[in-house]
């Protein structure tokens, strides 16, 4: 948890608890339980326990509306990046209460919420209207997930409803959601050694989807594999991966995420609903 999160497109992250269960291919390499077993929390899966905190903590997004208020500007809050609010587990239940109330009290902050688990959007909000600062999300990492999450997100009437598609696995076909009702979408290819690579016409299809229906089109990172041009690289591994069955070839290299960066096509895409 932190103010100034070093995640693009959000301003601070709030996490009202550690841990989860893996539960698509997304999570394969899940960077948040890698995180949790560096610091010896063993939190992820369903036979272990989650790991809960102070009510100091609980405190910081009250000191960040407050200020917020005070700039008269609004701030983006995403919660939560080391677990899953919508994790069905009985012991959650007073925390999920507890993260409800808070964001009520809140107003400043626009609380995003990002979800494997869209399907149970509808059981464990507890409000007939969401509060206007909810923006609820959830992960899509190729067609397949995509067809069995959004349109649970679609159901939910939120102020922004939002696609992470990252670590993108696949081509995605926006189809239906996105001229109808879809308010932004962040991409990105997955980091860390064991990183699957991302085709960039994957990600300039989900570009050109957002810029012929003026969504809103944010390109987080290419990751850990990038592309870029053979004359540069030296004793660098590098690999070929095609844009679909039949599609030409892409050679993408070991970069590392910070080298990768996130330009695409020349340019950074920080699209953000408004």
């Amino acid at each position: 948890m932190g103010r100034n999160s070093k995640i693009e497109w959000t301003h601070h992250t709030f996490n009202p608890w550690w841990g989860c269960v893996k539960i698509s291919p997304a999570c394969k390499y899940c960077y948040a339980e890698g995180w949790a077993k560096r610091v010896g929390k063993q939190v992820w899966g369903s036979g272990s326990e989650r790991r809960f905190f102070t009510d100091q903590h609980w405190n910081e997004p009250r000191k960040w509306d407050r200020e917020a208020l005070l700039a008269n500007e609004r701030k983006r809050v995403f919660c939560a990046s080391m677990a899953d609010v919508f994790e069905a587990r009985k012991d959650l239940n007073p925390w999920r209460k507890r993260l409800w109330s808070l964001i009520e009290e809140t107003p400043n902050l626009d609380w995003l919420l990002l979800s494997k688990r869209p399907q149970r959007f509808a059981t464990y909000l507890p409000w007939s209207s969401l509060p206007k600062n909810i923006w609820l999300g959830t992960t899509v990492e190729n067609q397949t997930w995509s067809d069995k999450r959004i349109d649970h997100l679609m159901a939910i009437d939120a102020s922004v409803r939002f696609l992470s598609c990252e670590p993108l696995l696949g081509r995605i076909n926006l189809r239906g959601w996105i001229e109808n009702g879809l308010d932004w979408v962040i991409a990105g290819g997955e980091s860390g050694p064991k990183a699957r690579p991302t085709s960039p016409a994957w990600i300039r299809y989900l570009r050109d989807q957002c810029l012929n229906n003026d969504v809103p089109f944010h390109f987080k990172q290419w990751g850990h594999w990038a592309p870029e041009p053979q004359e540069s690289i030296k004793n660098v591994r590098h690999i070929a991966i095609r844009d679909d069955e039949t599609g030409p070839e892409t050679v993408l290299w070991a970069l590392g995420k910070n080298r990768a960066g996130r330009l695409l096509d020349g340019r950074v895409w920080d699209g953000v609903p408004n």
